[in-house]
């Protein structure tokens, strides 16, 4: 990072949650929702002798965005590799479950998600499917009245049940170090071979799931460099938009039928597929 910039145009990517969560705020508009206070911990983690964490790695607060009420989340990537277990995911839950509930009550309010996780903890296994499952729910509910907005950024990246819940989004943002799929790399290798996936191979890793690559696939809707301005500039570009007119999880049969013109046998190459997407993406648009 470059000692010169201002704090407004310094990193994201090296901000904790609750700092990102601020930052995409009103200033002074701030506040948390079940903050470390509150004192909610997984209740499985110390049963396997892994140290908690009062906030369980995620982030709830409400505040404005432009002066429009929004409920943001932020998963803390450096704790548990930002996977999700019963309390955090309800947390995320319960503040989109919040935003429903005020736009039924006529309150309009959005959603931003910060995402930086692996997925699903699992040392939580079902109970942390449940809760992506609610997310997930809460997403579809909300998205009728308000745009929910989704940031991945890195390091850590956007995979397993929340990169769906990504998917569910209005819009996606994402940086050049963020990442999205449904499996990482190292999960990936481990199935199909070093040969087939080299997880440590970074440049080939950022090429196939890398934010601009989904970005010039048509797969997210914005490609922003890692600074404070850029994430608030676009967070609030996209609320302003308001809720699109097709969501991209109804694109689905344009990209199925996409895809059933790719011959598997064959080797495809990466730019070949990247058309695909985009052909697939274009002829719901």
């Amino acid at each position: 990072m470059n000692s010169t910039m201002t704090t407004k145009d310094s990193s994201f990517i090296e901000q904790s949650a609750r700092q990102r969560v601020k930052n995409v705020l009103d200033e002074g508009t701030m506040r948390e929702l079940i903050s470390p206070f509150d004192r909610i911990t997984s209740p499985w983690l110390a049963k396997q002798g892994i140290v908690s964490q009062f906030d369980d790695g995620v982030v709830i607060a409400r505040g404005t965005i432009n002066g429009e009420q929004t409920v943001v989340a932020a998963i803390e990537g450096s704790f548990q590799g930002g996977s999700l277990g019963e309390v955090s995911g309800a947390k995320i839950a319960g503040a989109l479950e919040l935003a429903v509930e005020e736009n039924e009550n006529g309150n309009p309010m959005s959603a931003v998600l910060i995402l930086e996780t692996g997925g699903v903890r699992l040392q939580e296994a079902n109970l942390g499917l449940a809760a992506i499952a609610e997310i997930q729910s809460a997403i579809v509910a909300l998205r009728r009245y308000r745009p929910v907005v989704a940031l991945v950024t890195g390091p850590v990246g956007c995979f397993g049940g929340m990169s769906i819940s990504a998917a569910l989004c209005s819009y996606i943002i994402m940086t050049r170090e963020g990442r999205l799929g449904l499996n990482g790399p190292l999960v990936i290798e481990q199935e199909a071979g070093i040969a087939e996936y080299n997880a440590s191979d970074r440049p080939f890793i950022w090429s196939v799931i890398g934010g601009k690559q989904r970005f010039e696939s048509g797969l997210v809707d914005s490609y922003i460099s890692d600074s404070q301005s850029s994430a608030r500039e676009a967070v609030e570009q996209y609320l302003n938009q308001g809720v699109p007119t097709i969501h991209r999880s109804e694109k689905y049969s344009d990209l199925l039928e996409a895809f059933l013109r790719l011959d598997t046998q064959d080797h495809i190459a990466p730019h070949d597929a990247q058309q695909v997407l985009l052909e697939g993406v274009a002829s719901h648009e």
